[in-house]
Order: structure tokens, then C-alpha cells, then sequence
């Protein structure tokens, strides 16, 4: 079937997941676009391009009106992002739609990329918020989060990749159509392919999902500070994160790195252990609900962004809310 829209349509990228499923970051995505396809008075589309797109497909067809579903087995066995990339590019140049977003992750950045070279379409790019003024009018975080800027396209048409986490996926109202078709052209690009695939063991939920987040930084000390602070992320049912310098030193895999670097997350609690607050670990976590942070230096800039501070010495504040936690759970 051949995909028609009317120009100046907002297209969202659907990314799959590694299980097939719709990628957590795309529902975001997703319920950004719609917005602001109601407030512009535009069609908004989702497209899923993969070996087996329709579980992917149904779910985005549960946060936009309409879905293009394109099959493409090669992207069974190579990475996503160029292959994806060269299928959008072909159906923009043939459907012409007005904008293209996608999610500010690894296969997102990729897709992006790809299609602004071979389109020429221009890229905004870690969009922290995004509203509709004749056009999207994109908020950036620059230089490690110092600076906020707020850039929009020259022309009528671009790109613009979203930071996970800036946005809370809603489900639209009803339930959009799913409709197959075909991409033109060949794929050109050379393509990576997969070697094997490695999925941590573990039985926790993304730190990036999850709702309470317990992060140790250069203050617990070494490994044996972060036995305590998988302890309390434990007792409150939460994961456990980390600055930068923690991972650097070894102490915590990268994996649960949080900021400009790392991971973005928007927990209900943040609870920063032994963590000063820079800029640069500020930048992943300040979309928190509630932050508390424990420290033993009242002049730490986490402090004035922080909900609640505790001064005091970790490793006396620790342990007794770990005690406290533990018979409050009886």
C-alpha cells in the first residue's frame, strides 16, 4: 500500500525494542508529536521500520492516529540505525512531511543522521522541551547544562531528536490505524552487522524506568560505600545510579551512570548519596519528582536544587535510615 499525507505532517520515528516491542523512549516521542499536531492542526505518523514491525507498530498506533508499518528483514541480523535511516529518507522524499522526530537515544541519533544526509533536512538536536509557535521552537541544554537555548528551523521542514525522560508518555484517547507499506529505493549504505548480543543479568527495571533511584557519588568512597547504597535502593524497592567519577573509578558499572554522559531519568525519588551536584550529573537528574540528597558539605551545589538536604556523614545517615526502612517494612 502507498503512503500518502498531506505536507506539513509531523512524523515520528517508532523504534523498536530488542523483543520487538515499542522502545520506552518512542512513546515519549510519540506523545510530544501528537501535542503538538493538535495544537499546529497537522496530521502526525508514526513510522516502524523492522524484521517483524507490527508489535511495535500497535503499540504506536496506541499514541498516534496513523502508522506505516515497513518490513525489513535485514535489520534482523545488522544495527537499525543506517538501514533505518536510508527506508525514512526514501519515504520523506516521496511523502514530503514537514518534520521528523525521534527519540535523543543510540538508534535515534543514528536514524537522524542518516536521513539529514541524505535529505539535507536540518537537525535539532536533545530537545528538553518543545512547543509550537508556526513550527516547533525546540529548548537545547548546552555546554554540560550551563547554558538553556531556544533554536527553531530557517526553513519549513527539519529534525528533532528528544532527551528520554523530558516527556510523560500518554496514550491517546483512541486507538490509531496500522497500515503496511513499501519504502522505494535500495539500500545503499554499508550496513553493520551483528556479532552477538549481550543483555546485562539483571532482574531490576531500567534505571531510566525506574521510580525510585538511590545514587552514590565520590563521597561513599569506593565498592564497599555502594554495598550501602544498593542496601537502601533495596529496602525502598528502587535501582541504584552513579556520577560519572564513581564509574570512572571502577566502582560501579557504566551502565548506571546518571547524566550529561549517561543516563537521563525521572524518578518520583531521587536519593543522592555522597554526590556534590555538578552541573554535568545535574543535567541527568533534575526532572526528578523529589530529590534528597545526604552530604557532609552544606555549600555542595546539589543543595540548591535538592528538595530536602541532610547534612551529615553518609555512613552515619545511611546506615540509620537503612535500620529505619527495615522496621518500618517489619
Amino acid at each position: 500500500m502507498a503512503a500518502t499525507g498531506p505536507a506539513g505532517a509531523i512524523w515520528v520515528h517508532g523504534e523498536s525494542a530488542p523483543d520487538g516491542s515499542l522502545a520506552r523512549i518512542s512513546t515519549e516521542v510519540a506523545t510530544l508529536a501528537r501535542t503538538l499536531g493538535e495544537e499546529a492542526g497537522c496530521e502526525v505518523v508514526g513510522i516502524v521500520v523492522g524484521a517483524d514491525p507490527s508489535a511495535a507498530a500497535a503499540e504506536l498506533a496506541t499514541y498516534v492516529p496513523r502508522v506505516l508499518a515497513i518490513s525489513e528483514p535485514a535489520t534482523a541480523d545488522h544495527a537499525a540505525g543506517t538501514i533505518v535511516g536510508q527506508r525514512l529518507a526514501a519515504l520523506i522524499d516521496r511523502d514530503k512531511p514537514a518534520y521528523l522526530f525521534a527519540g535523543a537515544g543510540p538508534e535515534g541519533r543514528d536514524v537522524a543522521g542518516v536521513v539529514s544526509a541524505l535529505t539535507g533536512l536540518g537537525i535539532l538536536v536533545n530537545a528538553t522541551a518543545v512547543r509550537w509557535d508556526d513550527g516547533p521552537v525546540v529548548e537545547m541544554s548546552v555546554f554540560g547544562g550551563k547554558l538553556n537555548t531556544t533554536s527553531r528551523f530557517a526553513g519549513e521542514a527539519g529534525i528533532v531528536t528528544v532527551r528520554p525522560n523530558v516527556v510523560s508518555a500518554e496514550p491517546a484517547s483512541a486507538t490509531g490505524t496500522v497500515e503496511p507499506t513499501d519504502a522505494p529505493g535500495e539500500l545503499r549504505l554499508p550496513q553493520v552487522e551483528i556479532v552477538d548480543r549481550v543483555e546485562a543479568a539483571t532482574t531490576a527495571a531500567p534505571i531510566e524506568e525506574a521510580r525510585i533511584i538511590v545514587s552514590g557519588g565520590r563521597g561513599v568512597g569506593g565498592p564497599e560505600g555502594f554495598k550501602l547504597v544498593e542496601e537502601i535502593a533495596e529496602a525502598l524497592g528502587g535501582a541504584v545510579g552513579a556520577t560519572r567519577a564513581a564509574v570512572d573509578a571502577g566502582w560501579i558499572p557504566y551502565a548506571q551512570q546518571i547524566g550529561q554522559t549517561g543516563k537521563i531519568v525521572k524518578p518520583a525519588l531521587y536519593l543522592a548519596l555522597g554526590i556534590s551536584g555538578a552541573i554535568q550529573h545535574k543535567v541527568g537528574m533534575q526532572t526528578a519528582e523529589t530529590i534528597v540528597a545526604v552530604n557532609r558539605d552544606p555549600d555542595a551545589p546539589i543543595a540548591d536544587f535538592a528538595d530536602l538536604v541532610v547534612i551529615g556523614d553518609l555512613f552515619e545517615v545511611g546506615p540509620a535510615l537503612l535500620a529505619a526502612l527495615r522496621a518500618r517494612a517489619g
